[in-house]
Order: structure tokens, then sequence, then C-alpha cells
């Protein structure tokens, strides 16, 4: 360092003093650190907007003054969140001298939600959701309908254009915002229709009684590329059964054990438990739990009580009546799961959850109070249903005893692997690096392309494993058989992935994964559509834990190529296709341009395949991310498992929005 540059560096330090500090005031924070109060300024950030105005109308509805809430999609990129509540106050607050409305939009921590008066139970509990949705919009608009008048006041990122206004006279109450998501905040402002319709099914069945409805004023393209009217322009999301309807929303591509699910209600002090469940002929557990409406993901204390209750029950009922004598292995916590499905729903005031998205409830109390509120109607349940119990109890059984088989198999596939050094599959084509954050491992279907796609790689990063055929269907497969298929013993290896036993919950060893890049890299046909959907059923059921760290990819080669003399182009849709055609087209004379379909990876050389759809620099690859699980398990159910009429039903409702070569 030279003398200017030490003089210059003390003539900084000197400089630390209060002009260095940054205050930032009202909103700005926001602003500045969207991630710190949405989590992300991706298409799940922009979606929180809208979740943080909906809880609000939810809390009106849970306080007992809202039975509506409804959702406009505008053309213009905006939305508006309407509901039938008090509708948000607008006399003057004393302390700040303004607008009670102008307080809740642009003050962090300003609400109802923090003396249990106004709301006893409330999903938007940190009370920065309406403001924050302020700050990160280039355009909000506060409707409000109130003591017969209508009210308006407009911000444009958080900062109000004017003071409330009254507009006019009303004989309803209710809340309308209207917001339009920043740009310069968010990397998409396009609301997905499906995200939007998903969360307001699930809320229905959450909110017995309550209306929903969502309308989609956009155009949309067809294949032609042309704007055309929506074809879902409205729907209503309205339940009366609530959670049993909801399990049986969930359940609709299984084979139910029992005639009739499970429900229990009860209260204790101030919160409110509720349960739905029911038993199918799956080998799988669907658990989804919430509080106050808001999905903890992770579980938490709610989930805990639950589970503890469930277990001491069945198990308290088995030995009771001899069922479990003849067993030479001891039956897990874990067997008394299998092939059920659940939606567990409490309510209490300050709940404590683990950050800002909500995942895990960590109130303590709720353990004891779920444990013996589930407890006592599943001891009431199994002595009145003898038969219905009987059934489960053998589900049980089988559950014990598949499980025991399923680690014996696990085990023997595991010590192999240790036994033969490093045990990785023949097939395997690694690479030379043994960075996992830089190496790539493709899933290619068929030794042919596996064979081409060996051939084009970069072998420094990226790893080729070809699969022979279509894999096990894993959602119908007994566990112990999963172990047993070629293909899926190749995939755990080459991975370098362990399934472990804790406390009783089956877990996914990380420590020692290969590749932090996993693609899989099928035909763009029929056969490697279902192949792709195949393989990933085995990752959402045993391997989700790739999924949600984002490991996850499906390649996308392109479906055409097309050329004209020296000039060649590629095009991965079929309007892409069109236009290339057009523009490489001389005097319009289309017929002189050459186009290609590819149907196969085979069809293209080894340089093809790297330069379209392995090279890191013209790839085109989509992330696999689970949005909603519920909905996700839903799906995986339908199209992968016994029943075919919900499959069918399906494919009929989307078969518009799939690519298929026939």
């Amino acid at each position: 360092m030279g003398v200017e540059d030490k003089e210059l560096l003390k003539d900084t330090v000197k400089r630390y003093d209060a002009s260095s500090i940054q205050a930032l005031e009202g909103l700005e924070a926001v602003r500045l650190r969207p991630g710190m109060y949405i989590g992300s300024t991706d298409i799940k950030g922009l979606h929180h907007l809208v979740w943080e105005v909906v809880d609000n109308a939810i809390d009106e509805h849970l306080a007992g003054f809202a039975k509506r809430i409804d959702l406009i999609l505008h053309e213009d990129g905006s939305i508006t969140v309407s509901d039938d509540g008090r509708g948000i106050p607008v006399d003057r607050h004393e302390k700040l001298n303004k607008s009670a409305l102008e307080v809740v939009m642009t003050v962090l921590h300003a609400g109802g939600k923090f003396d249990n008066k106004t709301y006893k139970v409330s999903g938007g509990l940190h009370g920065v959701g309406v403001s924050c949705v302020n700050a990160l919009s280039e355009y909000l608009r506060a409707e409000i309908h109130r003591d017969g008048h209508i009210y308006v006041q407009e911000y444009r990122r958080g900062k109000p254009l004017g003071e409330v206004q009254v507009v006019g006279k009303t004989d309803r109450t209710g809340t309308v915002i209207t917001f339009k998501p920043d740009p310069e905040i968010f990397e998409t402002t396009e609301f997905k229709y499906d995200i939007l319709q998903h969360r307001l099914q699930e809320l229905a069945f959450l909110n017995r009684g309550l209306l929903l409805t969502l309308k989609d004023e956009r155009k949309v393209r067809n294949q032609e590329g042309k704007l055309v009217d929506n074809p879902h322009p409205y729907r209503e999301f309205y339940s009366e059964g609530g959670l049993v309807e909801f399990v049986q929303f969930l359940d609709e591509g299984r084979t139910p054990l029992i005639e009739k699910p499970i429900y229990v209600e009860g209260r204790e002090g101030d919160i409110v438990v509720e349960l739905a469940m029911q038993y199918n002929t799956s080998f799988k557990e669907h658990l989804f739990s919430y509080v106050n409406n808001i999905r903890t993901s992770e579980g938490g204390t709610h989930v805990q009580g639950f589970r503890r209750a469930l277990s001491r029950e069945f198990q308290r009922y088995g030995e009771r009546e001899g069922y479990f004598k003849k067993l030479k292995f001891k039956i897990s916590s874990e067997d008394f799961r299998e092939g059920l499905t659940a939606v567990i729903a409490i309510k209490l005031p300050n709940p404590q959850f683990k950050g800002q998205t909500k995942g895990e409830l960590g109130n303590s109390e709720v353990t004891g109070i779920v444990s013996r509120i589930v407890g006592e109607a599943l001891k009431h349940y199994l002595e009145e249903n003898p038969r219905e119990a009987k059934k489960i109890i053998d589900k049980v059984i089988h559950a014990a005893t598949a499980r025991e088989a399923a680690r014996k198999a696990r085990e023997l596939v595991q010590r192999k692997n240790v036994l033969s050094g490093a045990g990785l599959p023949g097939k395997l084509s690694d690479c030379s690096s043994r960075n996992p954050e830089e190496c790539e491992l493709y899933l290619v279907e068929g030794d042919s392309a596996g064979g081409t796609a060996k051939q084009g790689r970069d072998r420094h990063f990226q790893a080729i494993l070809p699969l022979r055929g279509k894999i096990l269907n894993v959602e119908k497969a007994l566990e112990h058989k999963i172990y047993e298929n070629e293909e899926i013993k190749n995939m755990f290896t080459a991975l370098g992935v362990k399934i472990e036993e804790k406390d009783g919950q089956r877990v996914l060893n990380l420590d020692n994964l290969r590749y932090h890049k996993i693609i899989i890299m099928t035909d763009a046909d029929v056969d490697g559509s279902h192949i792709t959907t195949l393989i990933l059923t085995f990752f959402y059921r045993y391997m989700r834990e790739l999924i949600e760290k984002g490991y996850v990819y499906i390649a996308q080669p392109p479906l055409y190529l097309v050329q004209k003399g020296t000039k060649r182009q590629y095009c991965w849709t079929e309007e892409e296709m069109r236009n290339t055609v057009k523009q490489l087209a001389a005097n319009g004379k289309e017929s002189s341009v050459k186009v290609q379909r590819y149907k196969g990876l085979g069809e293209m050389n080894a340089e093809q395949l790297w330069e379209t759809t392995m090279n890191p620099e013209m790839r085109i690859l989509k992330q696999v991310s689970i949005q909603d699980a519920a909905e996700a398990d839903l799906i995986f159910s339908k199209l992968m498992g016994e029943e075919v009429e919900p499959r069918r039903r399906f494919i009929e409702e989307n078969a518009l929005y799939a690519n298929l070569d026939v």
C-alpha cells in the first residue's frame, strides 16, 4: 500500500461519524431489503403480497364479520382483493395525527393484531403485511366502505399521493385493495392463476361457509400465439364440509380403507383444534398442518401432539385386543401413519412461529392440548367402531412387516456400496471434479441417448447415468420392492445419499451427495414425459429434500431445427419455429426452409446435444420446485395411483396444456 493510499484510508476512517449512519425512514427498509419481509422477490415472493392482503380479509372472517372474499386479476397486471368485513378504520390516529388507514398502509408493525382484542386469532401475525404490499407496489389503491361512505387513498411505491378522500356513499362495509407489483423489485410481476386458485381452494376448505372467488380478466395466448379470452374467467370456492371435504379431495386418487373420514373438533381455553383423517391403501403418509389458516410446512408442536395421540391410542387399542401378540418386532410410530391422509388445523392467539415464513409452530403448550383433544376422540372412535378399527390395525401390522423388509433391503443395498468401495453403478460415466457444487448428473432415457450424451458432455463436471426403460412406479409399490429395482438402486448409489431412521422418522442423509444439479433428460414425446413423471414421483416420495433444496432440473431439448442454406436455428416451441421459418424465408417462400422435428434425443449427434441441451451457456433447464405441497401430492396420486377415474378426469381437464406427439 502506497503513502497516498494510506492517507486516503485514514481520511475514510476519520469520516466515520453520524453522517455515515444511514437511517431508513418509513417503508424504505422494505424496498431496500424485500427478502427480509416477504422471503424472496421471485414468483413465491410476488404471490406472498396477495396472501398478505387475503390474510387480512380472512382475519375479518375469523372475527365473525366477513363472509366473502373476491380476487380479480386485471389486464394491466394489477390485482384487486375485496372483502365484506368491517373496513379498515379511517378516523384520525391521535398519536400520529393522520388517518388510521394511512397508518396501516405506511407504518410497519401497525395494525389491530397486537393486543388480542380486535382479533382473537390472526394469520397476519407480524403486522407488516399490507404496509409491505404497499411498499413493494408500483401503485396501490385502498377503497374503504364504512359508516355509509366510500373512502379512497392512493399510493405510489408506499407513499401517499394525497389525503384520504370521500368519493361516495354506500350501504355496505368492507375493504378493497388494488395493487400493481413494482417491476423494480420483482423478477416477474405476472400472477399465476394456478397458484392463486390452489390457495383459494385450500382456504375454502379451512374456512367452512366462506365464499372465495377468482376472476381473471387477462387475455391468454393460444397455440398460434394469438391473444384470446381466458378459458377460466371465473371460479368460486366454497365448502360446507370443511376439513372432511379437504381430506376427501386430497384422497381422490386413492382407495379409502374406511368409509368415512374420522373428524375431531375440540377447544381448550382459547385454542381450537380441528382434525380430519382418512386411511387409504397407499404406502405413504400425507399430512398437512395449519395454524390460523397458515400452512406450517415444517409442522411444529401441533403436529407433535397429533402424532403422539395417534400412536398412543392405536398402540393401546392394539395391545388390549391382542393384535400385536405374534409380531417378532416392535411396532413403530411410523407404522400407524402409513396410508394416512390427515389435515390438522388449529386456531390460537399469539402463535409463535419460527421465522417470518411461519413454517413451524413453536408454542410448547399446544403439544399437550392437541394430544389430549385428539387422543380422547380417537379412543372413543376405536371403541365405537370395532370393524373400522380392525381394518386400520391390520394396515398397521402390514406396514410394520413391510417396513422391516424395507429396512433389511435398504441396509443390504447400502452395505454392498460400502463393501465394494465407491459402489458406483457400472453404467455411470462420472465426472472428474469432486466438488458437488459444480457437478451435474444427467439421468438420460436409454443407452443410445446415454452414449451420445457421454460423447457430447464436458467430462470435468458432467456425469451421465443412462436409465433403461421406465423405472418402477413407486406410488404403487411396496417399499422393499423399490430397493430391489436396479435403476432406483443405481440412482441411490450414484447420488451418494442414504435413508436413515431418526426418532421414528426416515430422513434423507445428504452429507455425501455428489451432485448439486440432477438433470432429467428424456425424449420430447409421450414415453419421455411418462419417464420424467416416474422419476419425479420417486424423488418426491423418497428424496423430496433434493427438490426442496433446488437440486432437481428437467432438460429442455429443442423440438425443431430450422435450416436454410448455411443458416440454422434451434426452436423450443411451435410458435418459435413458425416465426423462425418466416424470418428465414426469402420473398415469403417458406417452402425453401427445411424444418426437422426432433422426436428423440437419439436423433441428435453429440455436438448438437451439447450445443442445445448440455452447454450451460445455451441450454434451457426447468428447475423443479414444490409451490404447493398439497396440490403436488394430489397430482402425483392422481397420475400414478391405483384409481383410473381421477386420472382420466385430470388428463381431460389438462389435455389442452400438454405438448404431445401421437
